[in-house]
């Protein structure tokens, strides 16, 4: 029970550091500069060993039944951690960005399931090889050319959209399902790499 605590707590620590990631890319003009600035979320994620979701879920093979059962429990801990990041900024001068953010929603929402399952596989797999690659080098190039790479081609990742949502106000029950489907795609690609290895002669 212990174990789920501290997962629990790192999550929602994890969660707060994608909402400064967010509110990183929704306060600059450029899309570029969003982007690598986003990944100051994932990179202090990294750097203190904090739990994401789609940085856990590729290994979901990889490891014991004890680590499986942490993963519901770090979603849930990203999605209390963002929600009250994106609270605390909508108390403050920072909650111009809840426009910016509702623009970036309004996309998702008009867009079809499949859609998002699809982007949202092609974003896990880009995280796997993020954090993969920096948990072996620990060169945090990787981290930034990847994150910025699934935020520049519009793919989705699930715990960045639920600070947008969270920021916008916009929790409902389409934004729901439309999380549910993105996670299901994260995880898919997170696992997407790891189960090709395993399959290789």
């Amino acid at each position: 029970m212990k174990h789920l605590l501290h997962a629990g707590l790192s999550a929602v620590l994890a969660g707060i550091a994608i909402g400064i990631g967010g509110a990183l890319y929704l306060s600059v003009d450029s899309s570029v500069v969003g982007a690598l600035l986003f990944t100051v979320g994932l990179y202090s994620i990294c750097v203190h060993g904090l739990h994401l979701f789609t940085g856990k879920i590729g290994y979901f093979f990889d490891e014991d039944a004890k680590f499986r059962a942490e993963l519901p429990v770090i979603l849930l801990g990203n999605f209390l951690g963002t929600g009250a990041a994106a609270l605390l900024l909508r108390a403050t001068r920072a909650k111009k960005i809840a426009e910016r953010a509702a623009e970036l929603c309004d996309v998702k929402v008009k867009d079809s399931l499949g859609s998002l399952f699809i982007l949202a596989v092609f974003c896990g797999l880009l995280m796997y090889i993020a954090v993969d690659g920096y948990k072996k080098t620990q060169n945090p190039i990787l981290l930034y050319a990847c994150v910025s790479a699934f935020i520049l081609c519009g793919f989705e990742h699930c715990i960045a959209d639920m600070f947008y949502f969270s920021m916008a106000g916009m929790w409902n029950g389409a934004t729901f399902l439309r999380i549910l489907f993105i996670v299901l795609g994260n995880a898919v690609g997170g696992v997407l790499i790891p189960l090709c290895k395993k399959a290789a002669p």
